[in-house]
């Protein structure tokens, strides 16, 4: 029987504990519990969305601060039906439900900002230079911008749908799933060629 306790100590990469996305803002103004219903699933799914997605950022950007991790069914169903910013139920499968669904829909996804970007695009930055920048080097599933800090939903799944979208102009789908992308290699490249070295942070040997 996982406790609470031990359960947020769960070290699910070499960057990220299970606490690093238990926190709700709309579970702690509202007293509901944020607990999964299938913890293992969660620490599985959520493993690998650290392993292959945030872990990559944070070495190469430096710290991303993560915005809305996972959610309880029961607490994203609250977020929805109150017009609280969380889709329906089976539209977070695989996204904030880190705990349910099909095996299609397997898988773990956050909200998150990266701080050296988010300056960057204070100045004027074009949202899509981290865009095309992540198709590149990240095995994501789904990828969706933000006006504010040009935050991200970012997720890791089993069936990658490989979709990026934006509610920053030029607004709606960069990238359908199954599309090839409509800028070349060359020209993606040449707009984050000042981007740090891709997991260039370097660390202590054993660390």
């Amino acid at each position: 029987m996982w406790s609470l306790e031990t359960f947020g100590r769960v070290r699910l990469s070499r960057h990220f504990y299970m606490r690093d996305f238990l926190y709700s803002e709309i579970g702690n103004f509202h007293r509901i519990q944020n607990i999964p219903e299938n913890p293992d699933l969660a620490i599985e799914n959520g493993r690998q969305l650290c392993e292959h997605l945030l872990d990559p950022l944070e070495e190469t950007f430096g710290r991303i601060a993560i915005r809305s991790g996972y959610r309880s069914p029961d607490l994203n169903r609250y977020g929805n039906e109150n017009k609280l910013n969380c889709a329906r139920n089976d539209a977070n499968y695989g996204h904030h439900i880190w705990d349910r669904g099909d095996p299609a829909q397997r898988g773990a996804g956050t909200s998150l900002v990266i701080p050296w970007f988010a300056d960057q695009y204070a100045q004027g930055r074009d949202w899509r230079d981290l865009a095309w920048w992540i198709h590149d080097h990240l095995p994501f599933s789904d990828l969706w911008f933000f006006p504010k800090l040009c935050a991200m939903n970012l997720s890791w799944r089993a069936d990658p749908r490989r979709l990026i979208a934006s509610y920053i102009a030029p607004k709606g789908t960069l990238l359908a799933q199954g599309d090839d992308p409509p800028e070349s290699l060359a020209v993606r490249r040449a707009r984050y060629v000042d981007f740090p070295a891709f997991r260039g942070i370097a660390y202590p040997s054993g660390s």
